[in-house]
């Protein structure tokens, strides 16, 4: 996609100051250029996919399969006890390509708690609601 950071990567790594960590058919992942901690990579697809609910069926397990492997690789090769993989759909999402973020982590490295504040529901009630509504909206 014309004006996608990410695809550009794809399409030309050496146009960049990318470090590439592993590129097949279906993702590239590379070290992120602000780091939490060193080994933390980004995992996007191949294939330009803005946001995870646009990520192909057919694509789907290929793509977490890469990002398995990929985490067991970080911590692997970092040395690290454990891992934080996430990512953002839309809100806070700095490239409008889907990406995983995968970093090391370790006890006492300084990294706490959540990025967002933590709420509760006010009641039951309201928690079935939103249940409900998200079970609605599932498809197959």
């Amino acid at each position: 996609m014309t004006g996608c950071l990410f695809c550009s990567f794809v399409a030309d790594p050496a146009g960049s100051d990318l470090v590439e960590v592993h590129r097949d058919e279906v993702a590239l992942a590379f070290l992120d250029h602000r780091p939490l901690f060193p080994g933390h990579l980004l995992v996007v697809p191949v294939r330009h996919v803005a946001v995870l609910t646009e990520l192909p069926a057919e694509l789907t397990g290929p793509f977490f399969e890469r990002v398995r492997r990929l985490t067991a690789a970080v911590e692997e090769g970092t040395g690290a006890r454990g891992s934080f993989v996430a990512m953002n759909n839309r809100v806070s999402q700095s490239v409008p390509h889907l990406h995983v973020h995968v970093v090391p982590r370790n006890p006492k490295d300084g990294l706490r708690g959540f990025f967002w504040p933590r709420t509760r529901y006010p009641d039951r009630a309201a928690a079935e609601r939103v249940a409900a509504a998200v079970r609605a909206a599932l498809r197959p």
